[in-house]
């Protein structure tokens, strides 16, 4: 005689778990700046204060969920808002920098 109980755990905490994912996760769009020939002084700090509505970038609309990350080579620049994070990387595109596209 075999104790179903542990399995039978197992499959509830796994949907558990699916419930709990489904409600409260959301599609995540990101990109990289490379830097290169272009650079920006303090690109991470300026796109922070875009973030913050100190700053102004023409035809980017506002993202106040805008996620920023400095590595080595790039910039990395995540948000929920594909279609505003795509015209943000061809505002950088427009402006000579290399990007990643958003994936």
């Amino acid at each position: 005689m075999t104790d179903s109980r542990p399995k039978k755990r197992v499959v509830m905490a796994k949907r558990v778990a699916r419930r709990w994912v489904g409600k409260f996760s959301s599609p995540e769009y990101r990109f990289q700046v490379l830097y290169g020939a272009k650079e920006i002084k303090n690109l991470p700090n300026l796109l922070r204060s875009f973030r913050d509505g100190k700053v102004a970038m023409a035809e980017v609309d506002s993202l106040p969920d805008l996620g920023v990350k400095e590595s080595f080579d790039a910039v990395e620049v995540w948000s929920r808002d594909r279609e505003a994070l795509v015209k943000l990387a061809m505002w950088f595109e427009k402006r000579g920098f290399e990007t990643t596209g958003v994936w």
